[in-house]
């Protein structure tokens, strides 16, 4: 029985779960093939050189299956985690290299310190860049589809130019400086696309969870994300409707038109900021449940909405969060305007914040592709923002020995030291494996803009008290997964654009934005192939965030891909079928980006009292500089947007040429 679903699913059928790099076959089980073996076809055994990423066919954006944190990027930071690395590792080769920087991590952290340190000391600086994946730009990960004879483009993880806070002019000014025009999105973006075709934004109610499958209108654009300025307009309407096909119980339905049309002061006799403080201490599940008094199937409904900006659900984001979100139950509270004590940033609107935004069709790995550009020019064409959508990196140009500034991917650090006592030595020494061998090179001054939690294992001389602050830095467990499909037909005839599904694997799928730049076109027909979205967040409700992440990341990485991919198949297929969506036909190729360390940790009032009652935060003590060794990262900030990665990338370069 089993095995004929997954004919229906076509689990059999031959998509692009697979691709091609070097005339190797790559699959998301063959990506832990013995890249020493593979590299020493390439260059010379000894050779440090001998990395697949200096073959003129190298080019992971076009790989699919699974990605994000692939195999073969973290078996060497378990061991090492794991106390087991040394045990075989040998004894590390010397490069003879030195560099006046070595940064460990090439996302848009590293990349962005690369820049500023460019910029302080001279274009003749030595750096180089080391990166366990097996391509640059961190989360930003860009991936690529050819989908009959159609080229197509997906988001693999960060995903736009925007803030809840406004951009600092730190930030601000490497934007400018790439060249982007973030007021001129409006040009690029079709935003009556999807609407003025009568597609919006729905919620899938799953049998499991609820009872039955069933496809209905959202009754509020905030619920799963619906970008609909009309369905704003019209809530009156969307609730009704929703009230009307929702398989809900009469007493969840009542409930429901409750939260959302009648409002009421459910803390009376409190004071705004008594009831602030009431609401910082309690999760929105909770808040629902004991003070508000509405049917469990409510709870259920909301659980997840949380998902794309936390990780999390209502039961571990405080209602006082969620009043910030707008979310429904609260506006009879009667609060005044201002943030509460420990809101997240997330949580606080700000019109000039929501007006800074920009999305290039592959997310933000656009922003990483021109960093790269101006470290190292060879490496991409081009000269505009425009133009870096189409252009193609050449990964073989990346660790030229003739560039000032080198990137080496599949290169995961795990020693970094100074010779010498911290206070007074004159350099760093950076160790790292590759292609099954361990090496070293040297720098005047190191930056670690990698995870956090990461940090203590490769810098062991770094104080206890850095060290315990840097392991709190819990990140946030994701999947951002790509289906490419060969027509979204199946969407016009359902009247859909996303889907918010609280019970489902992924919470959330849409069509990709309608976004055409530098002469890449968006499908605007339903008959064009198209990619689809998908979002799942790793947690286990019920647990504090950090035991969520902690559960989640082991989740991530014992699944395999099949199993995803089986439920991503029977997901399309359950909430689609009814407009004539067919997995085994549609769906051209899967690219499951895999983030088990995804967003960076933010603080939360319900289990970070520092946050809630002030005082100094552990990302202060984490970031702390170490003699020549200073720390980036958007985990220097705890704070999960782009932005905040340049800003510490700024902060830690300035920590090592103002010394």
């Amino acid at each position: 029985m089993n095995d004929l679903r997954d004919r229906e699913l076509g689990m059999h059928r031959k998509i692009t779960r697979r691709d091609f790099l070097n005339g190797v076959a790559m699959t998301a089980g063959a990506a832990m093939m013995p890249w020493d073996l593979f590299a020493s076809r390439l260059a010379g055994d000894d050779s440090h050189s001998a990395n697949p990423q200096n073959s003129s066919n190298y080019y992971p954006p076009a790989l699919t299956g699974m990605r994000g944190s692939h195999p073969g990027s973290f078996e060497t930071a378990h061991s090492l985690r794991d106390g087991t690395f040394w045990d075989s590792a040998g004894k590390p080769e010397d490069t003879g290299e030195a560099y006046d920087l070595i940064i460990v991590g090439g996302g848009i952290s590293g990349l962005a310190a690369a820049h500023f340190y460019r910029k302080a000391t001279g274009s003749n600086a030595r750096i180089l860049i080391l990166d366990n994946h097996d391509d640059f730009g961190g989360h930003a990960k860009r991936n690529e589809f050819r989908i009959d004879n159609a080229f197509r483009l997906g988001f693999g993880g960060t995903f736009s130019i925007e803030s809840p806070a406004p951009y600092s002019a730190v930030a601000k000014g490497v934007i400018q400086e790439l060249g982007i025009d973030v007021p001129s999105y409006a040009k690029h973006f079709d935003k009556k696309l999807y609407s003025s075709a009568g597609l919006h934004s729905r919620i899938f109610f799953d049998k499991e969870t609820f009872g039955a499958d069933k496809l209905v209108i959202n009754p509020s654009p905030r619920v799963g994300g619906g970008e609909s300025d009309d369905e704003a307009t019209q809530s009156f309407q969307l609730l009704k409707q929703f009230l009307t096909d929702a398989p809900l119980a009469d007493q969840a339905k009542r409930d429901m038109q409750r939260l959302y049309q009648e409002p009421k002061d459910y803390l009376p006799g409190l004071t705004s900021d008594q009831k602030k403080a009431r609401l910082a201490r309690v999760s929105y599940a909770n808040y629902l449940r004991d003070i508000a008094g509405v049917h469990e199937d409510i709870v259920k409904i909301f659980q997840a909405l949380p998902h794309p900006l936390f990780g999390i659900g209502i039961d571990a984001v405080s209602a006082q969060d969620a009043w910030g979100l707008g979310l429904p139950g609260l506006d009879g509270l009667k609060l005044d305007p201002t943030p509460g004590k420990g809101m997240n940033r997330d949580c606080i609107p700000n019109e000039e914040a929501e007006k800074y935004f920009f999305h290039f069709p592959d997310g933000n790995a656009s922003i990483a592709r021109m960093l790269v550009r101006k470290l190292i020019p060879s490496a991409i064409p081009g000269n505009s923002a425009s133009d870096i959508v189409l252009a193609k990196a050449n990964y073989a140009k990346l660790d030229d020995s003739n560039s000032p500034v080198r990137i080496r991917l599949n290169s995961t650090v795990v020693r970094v030291k100074h010779l010498g006592d911290a206070s007074s030595a004159r350099e760093v020494e950076v160790t790292y494996a590759c292609g099954g061998k361990v090496y070293t090179a040297k720098a005047k001054n190191s930056i670690l803009a990698c995870w956090h939690v990461v940090i203590p294992y490769i810098c062991e001389e770094l104080p206890d008290k850095q060290k315990e602050a840097l392991a709190s830095a819990q990140k946030v467990p994701l999947l951002y997964t790509n289906v490419a499909i060969h027509n979204w037909t199946s969407f016009q005839k359902l009247g859909v654009s996303s889907v918010y599904a609280p019970g489902m694997y992924h919470t959330g799928f849409n069509l990709d934005l309608p976004v055409s730049i530098g002469g890449y076109e968006f499908p605007h027909k339903p008959e064009h192939p198209i990619v689809i979205h998908m979002m799942k967040a790793a947690c286990s409700p019920g647990h504090p965030a950090r035991v969520q992440h902690s559960m989640g990341r082991m989740e991530l990485y014992t699944t395999t891909f099949e199993t995803m991919e089986r439920n991503i198949r029977d997901q399309l297929a359950r909430t689609l079928g009814p407009g004539g969506f067919d997995p085994a036909r549609d769906i051209a190729a899967i690219t499951v980006n895999r983030w088990p360390h995804g967003y960076a940790y933010e603080y939360n009032s319900l289990f970070d009292s520092f946050w809630l009652e002030g005082g100094i935060t552990p990302c202060e003590v984490a970031r702390e500089p170490h003699g020549r060794i200073a720390i980036a990262n958007a985990d220097a900030g705890a704070y999960a947007y782009t932005d905040e990665a340049i800003n510490q990338a700024w902060r830690a370069v300035n920590e090592i040429t103002k010394a």
